[in-house]
């Protein structure tokens, strides 16, 4: 893998290297970590989107029910 250089200011120079120092990393390693972290966060949210169109969909919730089972009724609460 070829190296690059990337300038940024001596603030977030620093900042970067304490968060690294902290977690016991090199800047170059933290960065790695920093971007997976990133890219992760990035399908989770394009995941939870796909998530909320197919539940809002017109009779999903049934057919979940009908192909996985309906959760088991509650019984009402009641106070000691």
């Amino acid at each position: 893998m070829a190296d690059t250089t990337v300038k940024i200011d001596t603030e977030t120079r620093d900042r970067f290297a304490a968060l690294a120092a902290a977690r016991g990393l090199s800047v170059r390693a933290y960065l790695a970590e920093l971007a997976v972290a990133e890219e992760n966060q990035a399908n989770l949210g394009k995941a939870t989107d796909s998530f909320r169109a197919a539940v809002s969909r017109p009779g999903f919730a049934e057919a979940f029910d009908r192909d996985f089972g309906a959760p088991p009724a509650r019984a009402p609460y009641r106070a000691a």
